[in-house]
């Protein structure tokens, strides 16, 4: 089996056309018609996760974050990006991003996160123009029954292993509208608002923006909390169209950021 054959299956689910114009997704080093010995699914591609596919022999990584988001000049290993390139050149091993084309998909990113909340009904926030229902920025729905938005929040905590979260006062609130966004979502606010939602759960919000609440509750869970299910959208869709895949999941958590209480 070819990395092409992963390639356009991928593709099927979240088309590179999908992406935002800033983005970058797509195969950013590799060939494309090497056979796949594994393929290893992560959110970032770090120096860490090269070497954790070389040594499970995955000459594959899928990634949802692309490695290369702007424009490299040089490939000299003066940056972790450039590192990262050499280590898979080096070692034959194609890295390919499912960004915001999967954030924008139907049943991507955004349908991961409200089906692990719960919500039905689904609808986009930001419908993308000529796109029909394929494909959006962000997705509104419903809970099942109202909740109270202290006890909603103690769910986000509990079902995204989420040690802290940032939020709006929640007092006296009751939830059943819920709009949500993974990673930095706070775009999508007065949108959110104007379709009726209670709640907007993302993954980073600016300072400036928990002003302009207006009512609405504004949860952040952080960037990473807010997607780390993607690889397990990633896995349960491969395995289904490659049952002979050898397919690993990372056992390195890339966030970045560490929380002191």
């Amino acid at each position: 089996m070819t990395i092409r054959r992963i390639v356009d299956a991928l593709e099927t689910l979240a088309p590179l056309a999908y992406q935002e114009d800033y983005d970058n997704a797509g195969l950013q080093v590799g060939l494309i018609d090497d056979e796949v010995t594994g393929v290893l699914l992560c959110l970032d591609i770090t120096e860490e996760i090269v070497a954790e596919a070389v040594r499970l022999g995955c000459n594959l990584v899928v990634s949802h974050h692309p490695l290369i988001f702007r424009p490299l000049k040089s490939i000299t290993g003066a940056t972790y990006q450039q590192r990262c390139v050499m280590e898979a050149v080096r070692h034959g091993i194609a890295l390919y991003s499912a960004h915001t084309n999967l954030d924008n998909a139907r049943d991507g990113v955004n349908y991961r996160i409200a089906s692990k909340i719960g919500l039905r009904d689904l609808e986009w926030i930001e419908e993308k123009p000529a796109s029909g229902d394929c494909c959006g920025s962000g997705v509104i729905g419903t809970l099942p029954e109202p909740e109270k938005a202290t006890d909603f929040l103690a769910r986000l905590k509990d079902v995204f292993g989420v040690k802290c979260l940032m939020h709006t006062d929640p007092s006296g609130k009751t939830l059943r509208r819920i709009a949500l966004c993974g990673g930095a979502g706070s775009f999508l606010m007065d949108e959110a608002r104007a379709k009726g939602a209670d709640a907007f759960v993302t993954g980073e919000i600016s300072y400036h923006h928990y002003f302009d609440s207006d009512g609405m509750l504004l949860i952040a869970m952080g960037h990473y909390q807010s997607e780390q299910f993607t690889k397990d959208l990633l896995r349960g869709f491969l395995a289904e169209r490659f049952p002979d895949l050898r397919i690993e999941m990372t056992s390195i958590d890339t966030n970045p950021i560490h929380y002191t209480f």
